[in-house]
């Protein structure tokens, strides 16, 4: 971490945001309110905790310009939006993207064009007849095969695997452990056995992707697995054979695409989701964490539970379930009455 990040009017400045009180104050970290000590920024992103990020020993406090005090007890950099301008400021702490090398144990298969400004850490493969574009990083132990294409920027961590003929496009990321191409799990019964159905497709992933740790994408029975641009999928998702993920969608840690689920674009999808396979989700669609999505889902809505339905129909269902004994309990009461009066 660097000595100072700067003084606060200079971050201002970075994040396009004001000062109230000192701007001359140095700050040297950012910090959550938990751990913030002299010389941190720290960020409140609601009025929940506001009034802990006051009382915090940070020296200034990151907030919305809505949320502001009056007579703030600290000097405070006031933005739009705290988790933008937050996201922003914490680039400046991330590590330098690695430069140009080659480690002497990466292995270039023939007919594979590399180039020149790339970046192949320690162990590192590239298949026959393969393209890697400009200043793509490839780090330790990652591995590329055979007719596969990198576009430029793209930056796969430790032990990432792209495999035959698959399409990364610019600016692609690949988080430690993923894997894009593994073979599409199709099978048929033969004679009472499980026969494997060959997966002959591939993935093609558009610009600004970002996949997860441990995150599978098969590739395609045919055709092609596609993920459209700027989508981001979390650590441990699997996306199963011949999926078709639109433009920034985001899909949280957990969630398993049966083949052929198709989703719009940005939809958002929560933790622990289960598709179905062969269904259609639309656009701008949100759905509940552990939900199970069993048929299409129209543009535009949220849907949670299981199955998973349009979200205030099943807190209303829920509602009247829960009241269930009560009602259950007068229709018996009536029933005892009436009989009394016969």
């Amino acid at each position: 971490m660097a000595a100072t990040l700067g003084t606060l009017d200079q971050l201002a400045a970075r994040v396009g945001g004001r000062v109230a009180g000192d701007g001359a104050v140095r700050i040297d970290r950012i910090a959550s309110v938990d751990d913030a000590v002299a010389g941190a920024l720290t960020f409140a992103t609601d009025e929940r905790y506001l009034s802990g990020a006051l009382a915090s020993a940070a020296s200034a406090v990151l907030v919305d310009e809505g949320l502001a005090p009056a007579e703030p007890s600290k000097p405070l950099l006031l933005v739009p939006s705290a988790r933008v301008a937050l996201a922003s400021l914490l680039q400046m702490l991330r590590p330098p993207r690695p430069a140009a090398f080659r480690h002497p144990t990466a292995v270039v298969e023939d007919g594979a064009s590399v180039a020149e400004d790339a970046h192949l850490g320690a162990h590192t493969y590239v298949g026959r007849d393969s393209v890697i574009g400009a200043r793509v990083v490839l780090e330790a132990g990652a591995y590329v095969g055979a007719r596969a294409r990198v576009g430029a920027d793209a930056w796969l961590r430790p032990q990432t695997r792209v495999m035959d003929d698959c399409v990364l496009g610019e600016r692609v990321a690949l988080f430690p452990g993923a894997t894009i191409g593994s073979e599409g799990f199709g099978w048929a019964f033969v004679d009472g056995r499980l026969e494997r159905i060959p997966q002959v497709g591939n993935v093609v992933l558009g610009d600004d992707v970002e996949i997860g740790a441990n995150t599978c994408v098969d590739r395609a029975q045919t055709g092609s697995t596609t993920i459209g641009d700027g989508t981001k999928i979390d650590n441990l998702v699997q996306i199963g054979h011949n999926c078709t993920l639109g433009k920034h969608d985001a899909i949280a840690a957990l969630c398993g695409l049966a083949g052929t689920t198709t989703i719009g674009d940005y939809t958002r999808v929560a933790g622990m989701v289960g598709f179905k396979g062969h269904i259609a989700v639309g656009s701008r669609v949100t759905i509940a964490g552990a939900s199970q999505v069993w048929g299409d889902v129209p543009d535009g809505i949220m849907v949670s539970g299981a199955p998973a339905s349009e979200h205030r129909e099943r807190l209303r269902k829920e509602v009247t379930l829960r009241n269930l004994p009560k009602l259950i309990a007068r229709v018996e009461a009536l029933e005892r009455a009436a009989k009394k009066s016969d």
